[in-house]
């Protein structure tokens, strides 16, 4: 899709919203089940099944990207998208926009060996690198807006709910909230 493709995409859906407010309100959907060890799949509307895994040394097979991998690869390609529809509205031709993810990750939280340990990332660290010919003020507009509008940097930096539900054997038996959370 070319930078006027990406534009006219996006004004289409900016003038829909405007017109049927209430389409601005969408849903996603993920459906996941462990298959065997700690191999899972993952489906996503009409694409093919991804496998998700855990290396050898967390007890899989390392045949897909494992849970806390995704979470880095969704903050990078969230950035080259937002990236990309930005530009197309600046008038900014892209000649390479990249992000190289790190998470940083203490395993004696996920292991349970120290309780003091969160189980997640402790800090995750991301390097854009762009190539364009546009100046230096536009460019950094552009960052500015692409950082203020990334969905998956805005989800990874602000508290939200996260409610979950366990049902076992067809009866609900345990409802997760994440605002009430402790760890053990």
């Amino acid at each position: 899709m070319s930078q006027a493709s990406v534009k006219k995409a996006l004004v289409n859906m900016i003038e829909m919203v405007g017109k049927n407010p209430s389409a601005a309100k969408v849903l996603f959907r993920a459906e996941t089940k462990l298959e065997d060890d700690v191999r899972c799949s993952a489906k996503v509307r009409d694409f093919e099944v991804m496998t998700v895994d855990e290396p050898p040394e967390l007890g899989g097979s390392d045949s897909g990207m494992n849970p806390v991998e995704l979470i880095l690869v969704a903050l990078g390609t969230c950035q080259e998208v937002m990236f990309a529809a930005y530009a197309s509205f600046m008038g900014i031709k892209l000649d390479v926009c990249k992000v190289d993810v790190k998470g940083y990750l203490d395993l004696r939280g996920l292991l349970s060996i120290d309780s003091s340990v969160v189980p997640g990332y402790q800090q995750i660290t991301y390097k854009t690198t762009i190539v364009s010919a546009a100046d230096d003020s536009e460019l950094l507009k552009l960052i500015a807006v692409v950082e203020r509008h990334c969905p998956v940097l805005d989800i990874l930096t602000r508290s939200q709910s996260v409610n979950g539900l366990a049902v076992v054997n067809g009866k609900a038996l345990h409802v997760f909230n994440g605002a009430e959370m402790e760890m053990d």
